[in-house]
């Protein structure tokens, strides 16, 4: 059961998906859209093409729980590709993660323009990771 990660941005958005067996996130890319309507169309594209089975969309709360602007987007993003996609939708925690994906880009010297393309990327990578990992406990 394959399952499609996102890590929604307001420029870029992260895209990471499992393998068959749900143990291992890989980078599937970032996409550059504005419009929701069509990045939630171009998500559900690659869900279709992944044949993924399910979707967990980043949830960035803020440090102390609470739900602040990003988190109440990633909440409308969510539904509209339960809605497009059919598939079931959860959100994730993921506070922290871009930090993480930041610490990793400074470990593997990625800096400039590579570093803003693959971030968002890396986030969703992380996020499925950590998701995959709380199913297997």
């Amino acid at each position: 059961m394959k399952i499609l990660a996102v890590d929604l941005g307001r420029v870029r958005t992260g895209v990471a998906v499992s393998d068959p067996t749900g143990l291992i996130a890989t980078p599937v890319g970032t996409i550059t859209q504005r419009n929701i309507e069509k990045l939630a169309d171009k998500i559900a594209e690659i869900a279709v093409e992944q044949e993924v089975s399910e979707i967990v969309v980043g949830h960035p709360k803020n440090m102390d729980g609470t739900r602040g602007e990003s988190a109440r987007l990633s909440e409308s993003f969510a539904e509209l590709l339960a809605t497009i996609t059919g598939l079931p939708v959860k959100l994730w925690d993921e506070r922290l993660t871009t930090a993480s994906a930041i610490d990793f880009l400074n470990e593997t010297n990625i800096r400039g323009k590579k570093r803003k393309e693959v971030v968002d990327t890396v986030a969703a990578t992380l996020i499925l990771q950590d998701y995959l990992d709380s199913k297997r406990k």
